[in-house]
């Protein structure tokens, strides 16, 4: 029997009674209300009535409503769903492994290579140190996105939607803007680093630029397809990925010996760096959900996690690792330096292949063709994110976002190639904060206020702002959070009075902070509404 069938009647983690109906008598009082319920304040039938979307609307297959061409698509592997919740017998997928490679295939690109850099080329850290604040922090850092990922197959749940359910509808809209913005921005590292190393192959007639536009609209075709194409591909495309990083790094490997002196590590940048590493991983806690919610949740929670959690972390942590040492050798390296100041770390690709002459080539274009597999499931969880942000959009169809969000990210990423590193280093500090108080508050809410019980994600509510928590205990305990955080950032254009001493610990704070308040908060949150 699904979850979704069960009654549930339960106490919170501190003894106050929730009571709630069975949900198919939820769902009968949630169709009555939403017979009312119009969009903009618009009565009756009409226009409002189109755009409306119904309380606890789930996604249904409807082949009879199809137009031949548009079921032939579907059968073929099209996603027709946007942003719905997927019920327990929509959720047949049993193939898990997808849940590793979808992420090992996406971060086995030269993403991560930029983010390395930073920790000798920028912050002045010797490759040692550097990587032992990759291994570190990404171990302890990927563990929550890699928690929440279970909450995908088991609620049938976009993430960014499961975050209504302590959030609430309307505030939700917050983390739901900072996450569309941080991938996006993910996305357009990506697309600079691919465009860059496209460019470097003949900087005369392919501009980053043009890099950029091809790497985005190949990308763009993998993302319209969906859920169950992204992965199929990404079940395979770490093969070639996997290849050309191998290549390039036996034949430029023998200049990575030659690491710059360094000074001593401070607190100062060893805090600094750890928190654009905590960038990093946190931000996937935004996402992780939307890549399982069509997996039977009937495998071990521990499966699901470990998927996921070593998915993200064995391909970053070695790339991160050989960015850093790709930046300590730049300044002994000629040719690398020369390369970065004309085409970044893709001038840098190009250089370490040179030895292998044509054959090289070849590995460039596979290389920066790797970008493809990142772009495109970022482009997918912001397209689904901007379904959210108003109540009609739900009823656009996926794909119209998809186009949007490439209209939105091939200019931004040609503004942030211009102004390279300042750009990348802003952004990673900047999206940790925020990160780590979205981060703190979900696991607080499944493990402490909802006892691991998935069932309390009740779809008939999903969309339902009366019914769903107000979400004045996430906002106000993430607000409260930065009364700290703000003292304790450390940025290009501003250094708080702690961070003068310490270096960045804003995410840190932001965790902690937030953890500590959002309990009382929840707490007295649930007490005023007599409901979770």
């Amino acid at each position: 029997m699904s979850t979704l069938d069960r009654q549930n009647s339960a106490q919170d983690a501190f003894g106050v009674d929730i009571e709630k109906q069975p949900p198919a008598e939820r769902t009968a009082d949630n169709n009555t209300a939403s017979k009312g319920r119009r969009i903009f304040g618009l009565q009756g039938h009409g226009f409002g009535n189109i755009l409306s979307v119904e309380d606890g609307a789930v996604y249904k297959p409807k082949p009879e409503k199809n137009t031949r061409w548009y079921q032939k698509l579907i059968d073929a592997g099209f996603e027709d769903n946007g942003i719905k919740p997927v019920p327990l017998e929509e959720r047949t997928n049993t193939q898990y492994s997808d849940l590793f490679t979808i992420f090992f295939t996406s971060m086995l690109s030269l993403l991560p290579l930029p983010t390395g850099i930073l920790g000798t080329l920028t912050f002045g850290l010797s490759l040692r140190d550097t990587s032992l604040i990759i291994i570190f922090f990404g171990m302890l850092t990927c563990i929550p996105p890699a928690f929440l990922s279970i909450g995908g197959s088991q609620t049938g749940l976009r993430q960014q939607i499961q975050t209504r359910y302590s959030f609430g509808l309307y505030f939700a809209f917050i983390p739901l803007v900072l996450n569309a913005a941080t991938v996006t921005g993910f996305t357009l590292i990506s697309a600079v680093v691919s465009g860059q190393t496209i460019s470097a192959l003949n900087p005369d007639r392919v501009s980053v630029t043009a890099g950029i536009v091809i790497i985005c609209v190949v990308s763009l075709l993998v993302s319209m397809l969906g859920y169950r194409a992204l992965h199929f591909i990404e079940r395979w495309t770490w093969i070639p990925s996997i290849i050309g990083l191998v290549v390039a790094v036996g034949c430029g490997g023998k200049y990575l010996r030659l690491q710059a002196e360094t000074e001593p590590a401070t607190a100062y940048n060893v805090l600094s760096y750890a928190g654009i590493i905590a960038g990093f991983f946190l931000t996937f806690s935004g996402t992780v959900s939307d890549y399982s919610t069509y997996h039977n949740p009937s495998v071990s929670k521990w499966k699901i996690f470990a998927c996921t959690y070593f998915g993200v972390l064995l391909p970053c942590v070695p790339l991160l690792i050989l960015g850093a040492a790709i930046g300590g050798a730049v300044p002994n390296v000629e040719s690398w330096n020369n390369a970065y100041a004309e085409s970044n770390i893709g001038g840098i690709i190009y250089e370490m292949l040179t030895p292998a002459k044509g054959f090289g080539k070849f590995v460039v274009v596979l290389l920066a063709l790797s970008g493809v597999g990142n772009i495109a499931i970022s482009s997918y969880s912001v397209s689904l994110n901007l379904q959210m942000i108003f109540p009609f959009f739900a009823r656009i169809h996926r794909v119209v976002f998809v186009f949007a969000t490439l209209a939105i990210m091939i200019p931004f990423a040609i503004m942030a190639a211009k102004r390279w590193e300042e750009s990348l280093t802003n952004f990673l500090a900047i999206i940790g904060y925020w990160a780590g108080c979205f981060a703190a508050v979900l696991v607080e809410e499944l493990v402490i206020f909802r006892k691991m019980d998935f069932s309390t994600f009740d779809h008939a509510i999903w969309n339902v702002g009366k019914k769903l928590p107000p979400g004045l205990a996430a906002i106000g305990a993430s607000i409260l959070s930065f009364g700290l955080v703000i003292p304790g950032m450390a940025e290009v254009w501003y250094t708080g009075p702690i961070a003068v001493h310490t270096g960045d610990i804003g995410f840190e704070v932001a965790f902690i902070v937030t953890a500590i308040c959002y309990i009382p908060l929840r707490w007295l949150e649930i007490r005023w509404c007599g409901h979770l």
